[in-house]
C-alpha cells in the first residue's frame, strides 16, 4: 500500500482468549473501516482452546488481500497469561505509530479509526475514547449513559467515581509513543484491573482524556466477559489508594458526607493518617445525626476514634461525597 500518511499507521491492538463466537463479527468490523491511511491488525491468541487460530487465519487472508497487513502472535502454553499480558505483546509485535485496542467481542463502526485518529494527532498526549452502543440494549443503561454524557471535565474528575476508567478501555486510542512513557499494562493476570492502573498512570504521568463525540463501537455486555473476575474490593482498594495520592495527601481535614454504609466503609478504608483528617461524618438522616457520632470500634487506639455526625447543614468543607449510585461510587468537590 502507499506509504505512510501524515499521522503514520495505526495498529489495531486484539487480545484474543476464546473468542469464536464474536471473531468474524468482530474482524469484518476492521476490513470496513473507511480510514484511508496505512493501517494493520495485531493479534496476540492467548491460548485459545477453541477455534479463534482457524478464524484468524481465515480472516488474515482477506485483510490481507485488502491491504491490511495482519501480525499474529500466540502464547502456545496451556495456561492464558491474562489480558494485560496479551495487549502488551499485541503492541510490542505491531508497528504502528497509533494504538487502536479493541476486544475481540466488541464491533468497530466503520468511521472509528479515521476519527480517533484524527483526534489523537490534536491530542498528542490523550487517551482519546468514543461513544459506544451496548448490546443487548438493556443492559447496562445507566452505565452507559453515564458514558457517554460525561462532560470534558468530568472525563478527569469523575476518575474517582467510577469503577473503571471514564473512558473505557474498548474505546482507547492513543500514539505508541505516549503508551511506552505511560509504561505498558499490569501483567498480574486474572483478578487484575489493568486498565484501571494503566489509567492511574496515565492520569499520574499528566496524561489526558478526550472524547469523540460520537458512538463508534458497539460494546457487547456479557456475563463471561473478562471484566467480571476483578474483586469489585480489588477495585475499591485501588480507587481508595488513588484518592488517596490524588486528592486527600493535600487536604488538612475533611467531612465524609453520608454517615451510613458507604460512608463508613470509606472511612475504613482510609490510611491511618487520613482517618484522623476526617472532622466529622454529615447525613440528612436524623436517625444518625442524633446517635451524635460514630465510634471506630476496629482501631487499636484507646480510647477509640469517636467522629462526630452533624447535620450537613453544620458542616464544614472540603467534603467526600459517598454515594451508593449502582454505577459510581464516590466523587469528591
Amino acid at each position: 500500500g502507499p506509504g505512510p500518511g501524515p499521522g503514520g499507521r495505526s495498529s489495531i491492538i486484539l487480545p484474543v482468549h476464546n473468542s469464536e463466537c464474536w471473531l468474524d463479527e468482530c474482524l469484518e468490523s476492521v476490513l470496513e473501516q473507511d480510514f484511508k491511511e496505512t493501517m494493520e491488525l495485531s493479534v496476540f491468541n492467548d491460548a485459545s482452546e477453541d477455534s479463534s487460530a482457524e478464524i484468524i487465519e481465515r480472516w488474515k487472508v482477506k485483510l490481507e488481500d485488502a491491504g491490511i497487513p495482519v501480525i499474529i502472535g500466540n502464547n502456545d502454553s496451556s495456561q492464558p497469561r491474562g489480558v494485560g499480558f496479551a495487549k502488551n505483546q499485541a503492541v510490542i509485535q505491531s508497528s504502528g505509530t497509533y494504538l487502536c485496542f479493541l476486544d475481540s467481542d466488541d464491533v468497530m463502526m466503520p468511521q472509528r479509526v479515521r476519527l480517533q485518529h484524527e483526534a489523537a494527532i490534536q491530542h498528542p498526549n490523550s487517551i482519546i475514547g468514543c461513544q459506544i452502543r451496548r448490546e443487548p440494549l438493556e443492559s447496562t443503561e445507566r452505565y452507559t449513559r453515564w458514558i457517554n454524557n460525561l462532560t470534558e471535565e468530568q472525563l478527569l474528575t469523575q476518575v474517582f467515581t467510577s469503577h473503571g476508567p471514564t473512558v473505557i478501555m474498548p474505546t482507547w486510542f492513543c500514539s505508541r509513543e505516549w503508551f511506552y512513557h505511560v509504561g505498558k499494562f499490569d501483567e498480574g493476570g486474572k483478578g487484575v484491573p489493568e486498565d484501571l492502573l494503566f489509567f492511574y498512570k496515565h492520569i499520574e504521568k499528566g496524561g489526558e482524556v478526550f472524547r469523540v463525540d460520537h458512538c463508534l463501537l458497539l460494546y457487547r455486555y456479557h456475563p463471561q466477559a473478562a471484566t467480571h473476575s476483578v474483586l469489585e474490593g480489588t477495585i475499591w482498594n485501588h480507587r481508595v489508594r488513588f484518592l488517596e495520592d490524588r486528592v486527600l495527601s493535600y487536604w488538612i481535614s475533611f467531612t465524609i458526607w453520608n454517615a451510613g454504609k458507604q460512608g463508613k466503609k470509606l472511612y475504613r478504608s482510609l490510611s491511618p493518617a487520613n482517618q484522623k483528617k476526617v472532622t466529622a461524618f454529615c447525613d440528612v438522616d436524623e436517625k444518625k445525626i442524633t446517635k451524635g457520632f460514630y465510634t471506630y470500634e476496629e482501631s487499636e487506639e484507646r480510647p477509640k476514634p469517636k467522629i462526630p455526625i452533624c447535620h450537613f447543614r453544620e458542616a464544614t468543607p472540603p467534603f467526600i461525597i459517598c454515594v451508593k449510585l449502582v454505577s459510581t461510587a464516590f466523587s469528591f468537590s
